[in-house]
């Protein structure tokens, strides 16, 4: 692509974490999507990223589809696309948005992949707290279960945002949105034991202010605590496919089992909206149904 438009494309991404505040993982998604679409229109010598109408955005939803690209990366990509177009607007760079007629694609409401709360026991039971590593997991394993947090969130805390003696700790969320979760009794008596023993052991003399460091004393990346979590499934003869919102999905529907209320698990997942909650009502109807199935006499 010319040089102008990697400009404009850099000055679209970077209002994204100024204005937005954005996760650096979807401004690279963002930023590879308007790239592939400056690459396809150059290879075809139609027109520029900033030249372009309705009928060429429409080539390419054509020709992604003929590629078996999800509808979900489409709908990332018109996200994508429908901000950036907007920006030029706003910056005074265009005058038309070419896909303001454009509709989303539909997404199916895919239910998430449930942990039975005996799989989760099993789960949190497999390090070996013996060790500093282990310990360091089933202190993470605990948390994550505890609060139902993201990964992200999971891995960017740091001392300060825990706070032992209340039982809570500051989650720093999507959109840089803060909220205070509760620990539970489980989670603060794996975090006193890793926080006594070893942190410690694992940093040395360090001066490192990350909650859950990575054996080089840095923040542990997503990949690394995901592959630890693939470890201890595995040792805990868990077979079910797990994904990086495992834990999160069963904290969330273990609530609901329970009793919870669906706004106090909106508030503890850092949901703005009740209806992302929602999918977790579902899960729980269906677990009902076939344990209903499985155990009532005329089921």
């Amino acid at each position: 692509m010319t040089a102008p438009h990697h400009i404009q494309i850099q000055s679209y991404l970077d209002s994204l974490w100024l204005e937005k505040g954005l996760s650096a993982h979807t401004r690279d998604s963002y930023g590879r999507d308007l790239k592939a679409f400056g690459r396809w229109l150059e290879e075809r010598g139609t027109c520029e990223l900033n030249a372009v109408e309705q009928e060429q955005v429409m080539a390419y939803l054509a020709w992604r589809h003929s590629q078996h690209y999800s509808s979900r990366s489409t709908a990332r990509l018109l996200s994508c696309l429908r901000g950036y177009y907007r920006y030029q607007i706003r910056e005074g760079k265009l005058t038309a948005d070419p896909i303001a007629a454009i509709d989303n694609p539909k997404l199916p409401r895919a239910l998430p992949k449930l942990l039975t709360e005996a799989d989760v026991e099993a789960l949190l039971g497999a390090p070996d707290t013996d060790d500093a590593i282990g310990l360091r997991d089933r202190a993470m394993l605990e948390l994550l279960y505890a609060c139902g947090l993201r990964v992200s969130e999971l891995t960017g805390l740091t001392l300060a945002m825990l706070n032992l003696r209340q039982g809570v700790v500051r989650v720093v969320g999507k959109g840089s949105k803060e909220r205070l979760v509760p620990l539970g009794e489980e989670a603060s008596h794996w975090l006193n034991r890793y926080l006594q023993g070893g942190r410690a052991q694992l940093l040395g003399n360090k001066p490192v202010d990350t909650l859950f460091p990575s054996t080089r004393g840095g923040q542990m990346t997503r990949q690394t605590f995901w592959h630890r979590i693939k470890h201890w499934a595995r040792v805990a003869g868990i077979e079910k496919p797990l994904s990086p919102h495992t834990l999160r999905h069963a904290f969330a529907t273990h609530l609901l089992n329970h009793g919870a209320d669906l706004r106090v698990v909106q508030l503890l997942l850092g949901h703005s909206d009740l209806s992302t909650t929602q999918i977790y009502t579902h899960v729980a109807q269906a677990r009902m149904q076939s344990l209903h199935r499985q155990h009532h006499p005329r089921g």
